[in-house]
């Protein structure tokens, strides 16, 4: 049983990730974890991984690092997370390349939980509602039995789900100390710590996860966005309007990215 401290979506946000590190130190977790998502949106890519690996961090990787190292194409992309991760492309470094390929898609965490990205079977996937909680339930006891709480990421939005015995879903607010029955299944989101895409004050959102009491604090802490945003700007990782409109056609005109 232990303390762990859960991040992810960090995408090269440098600020973020060392504003949530410090201050999940004052709470002493024996263990970082970490959802994936490393790199893109933001400039420091490479900066971010290497805290990871100094820190121990224990990762799976995310749809943007299998993106950003050429594992997957932009097809699902956005055209602003497009636009980012070509040029991330062009700016990682080999060891940062040969660590995110290391990276595995899942890890378990003791004998009831395990970390996943986007859903059990689709890095990509989407889990906002309560049809795709219901449909990765059924993959979760299919592929990975005995997990009973799954941390995800992706959606960039601290959120509990709760699978009763019967089956049936309920949403769980993501705020303060969430106390978890050891009975039950959940599908828990510790937010992301790249906020560059949300509406001011942006916030770094993460999590600790207590495996002895089976609790989960959901907490957040400011960051210097505007340091971000300005380093992200002046690499090129934001999209112009008439890029985007050329992204725009082009998807339209070809039908790919």
């Amino acid at each position: 049983m232990a303390l762990y401290g859960v991040i992810g979506d960090i995408h090269g946000n440098r600020e973020a990730l060392i504003a949530a590190l410090a201050a999940l130190e004052a709470y002493g977790p024996e263990r970082l974890l970490c959802i994936g998502d490393i790199i893109g949106y933001n400039a420091d890519s490479n900066e971010c991984a290497a805290i990871l690996r100094e820190r121990g961090v224990v990762s799976i990787v995310g749809n943007h690092d299998l993106i950003g190292i050429g594992l997957l194409g932009f097809e699902r992309c956005s055209n602003k997370a497009m636009h980012a991760l070509k040029r991330t492309r062009c700016s990682l470094l080999p060891g940062t390349v040969e660590y995110l390929r290391s990276l595995p898609r899942s890890v378990p965490v003791e004998d009831r939980a395990v970390l996943i990205h986007g859903g059990v079977r689709d890095v990509q996937q989407y889990m906002t509602g309560s049809h795709h909680i219901a449909e990765n339930v059924a993959y979760l006891r299919a592929d990975l039995p005995g997990r009973k709480i799954c941390f995800y990421g992706h959606v960039h939005e601290q959120r509990v789900f709760e699978i009763g015995q019967g089956g049936d879903i309920r949403e769980l607010p993501a705020n303060g100390i969430v106390r978890l029955d050891p009975d039950r299944e959940y599908f828990i989101n510790a937010g992301s710590l790249d906020a560059s895409r949300k509406p001011q004050p942006r916030f770094a959102e993460f999590a600790l996860f207590d495996s002895s009491p089976l609790t989960v604090e959901f907490l957040r802490v400011s960051y210097d966005d505007a340091l971000t945003e300005a380093k992200a700007v002046m690499a090129g990782y934001r999209i112009g309007r008439w890029r985007d409109r050329y992204y725009s056609l082009r998807r339209k005109l070809l039908g790919r990215s």
